[in-house]
């Protein structure tokens, strides 16, 4: 085997972590809606939010998804539309990034972060239900690196707390959604699971609210973006919470710019003090065309994986397992995990593949190690998973302008490294 590594030893090469994939259909597209005289919130727009409701096989004429400027944006719209806030308890777990609890914070919620399960980077599913009390208002599952969590065992934690819950929202719309739940809201952080599905059901059904981020580092791209999508709930309509989004994200304002342009229509009014955080039709044509070209980049980035699993298997790395029989991941992160290292030689690692030309990446440092959370009075010591997950973990740059020749590459330069640093 060490032969044979040395006869196919690759030529150095530079390997980015996370670059867009961005091509001339997306580009013309662009100058498509810049030459259109139309470039804020409009039919490009509009056209992305039916055509990606579709694609997750949501209603399209509701619509039962909106696009906004971030995903941070999506996930902080959903609980208000939900109506949480003062004096309720969102559920988070500790090992995600921070938009899933800030989003929370934002709404005058208190977070309660949930530790990891053992050896796993999903949040433990026995804590959340434990951790479910009458305060309690919704859990922000996170399908972190794009494979679903355990929806179902999630619905079973918090139907089983059923009778604790008590609707309570701030707001009208919001608290006819809780009664119309009669239990917990299931709000899931999808930043990274667009394209995902879990026994058939593809993220952003599988949730009662989710997220989506269509960030310039994720599978698909609108240079910033993300979407809110929500399922059917009974009694309620779900073209009153599509437009209460229209109205969070513009200001409280009555008319969108689009709708402004029939003969007449310039009146409006303001509704509430609100947010602006509406997608631009320069960013929906990005997403447009990445639309199109979406299931070949999430074939190749399945290619991409295989290679990497077959690498960490060889060398006794622990890693993700994007594909099973009850779930497809959209691939967007390849988090490794290397036994018998220390924080300190996991850095180690990290850099030495760096000067060898490997961007790799850490994610996540879970949430309680932060200042932000420490100061709220998070210890990572109560969370002891989430750190034993953390601190050996290594991402692999996995993107769909890697050619094979840099996968192979990326395992040879990761093999070699870690074998040099855990050898020692």
């Amino acid at each position: 085997m060490e032969k044979e590594e040395t006869k196919t030893k690759l030529r150095k090469r530079n390997i980015p972590f996370s670059p867009p994939d961005i091509g001339e259909r997306e580009i013309e597209e662009v100058a498509a809606a810049m030459r259109s005289g139309w470039i804020t919130t409009g039919p490009r727009t509009k056209k992305l939010e039916k055509e990606l409701a579709a694609y997750l096989g949501l209603p399209e004429e509701a619509p039962n998804l909106v696009c906004l400027n971030s995903a941070t944006a999506a996930e902080e719209l959903n609980l208000r539309i939900l109506g949480v806030g003062e004096g309720d308890e969102v559920l988070v777990p500790a090992y995600t990034y921070t938009s899933t609890a800030s989003a929370a914070l934002h709404v005058g919620a208190r977070v309660r972060f949930i530790d990891s399960q053992k050896d796993c980077c999903e949040m433990d599913y026995d804590a959340l239900e434990a951790a479910i009390t009458e305060k309690t208002k919704a859990v922000l599952p996170v399908d972190l690196g794009g494979i679903p969590c355990d929806y179902d065992r999630i619905y079973q934690a918090v139907e089983r707390k059923r009778d604790l819950f008590r609707p309570a929202g701030n707001t009208d719309l919001g608290e006819r959604i809780q009664k119309a739940l009669g239990r917990v809201a299931v709000v899931a952080d999808c930043a990274h699971a667009l394209g995902a599905s879990r026994k058939g059901v593809m993220a952003g059904r599988l949730a009662d609210f989710s997220s989506f981020s269509f960030h310039a580092v994720k599978n698909f791209t609108t240079a910033e973006g993300g979407a809110g999508a929500w399922r059917t709930l009974p009694g309620i309509d779900d073209s009153e919470i599509y437009h209460q989004y229209q109205l969070y994200s513009l200001h409280g304002q009555s008319k969108d710019a689009l709708a402004k342009t029939r003969l007449g229509a310039w009146e409006y009014d303001i509704v509430g003090p609100w947010y602006k955080c509406n997608m631009t039709d320069i960013m929906a044509a990005i997403g447009l065309k990445q639309l199109e070209r979406y299931p070949a980049l999430l074939a190749r980035r399945r290619e991409l994986i295989a290679r990497y699993d077959a690498v960490c298997d060889a060398i006794g790395v622990l890693h993700l397992h994007h594909f099973t029989d009850e779930r497809i991941s959209s691939g967007h992160l390849y988090l490794t995990r290397v036994p018998g290292i220390s924080e300190a030689q996991r850095n180690e690692i990290i850099v030495k593949m760096a000067e060898r030309g490997v961007a790799s990446n850490v994610h996540y440092k879970p949430l309680p190690m932060m200042t932000a959370y420490k100061a709220l009075g998070w210890d990572i010591r109560d969370f002891p998973n989430a750190y034993e997950y953390y601190h050996n973990l290594i991402t692999l740059p996995l993107h769909t302008r890697l050619s094979d020749e840099d996968a192979d590459y990326v395992g040879q330069v990761f093999t070699e490294t870690v074998r040099e640093v855990r050898g020692r």
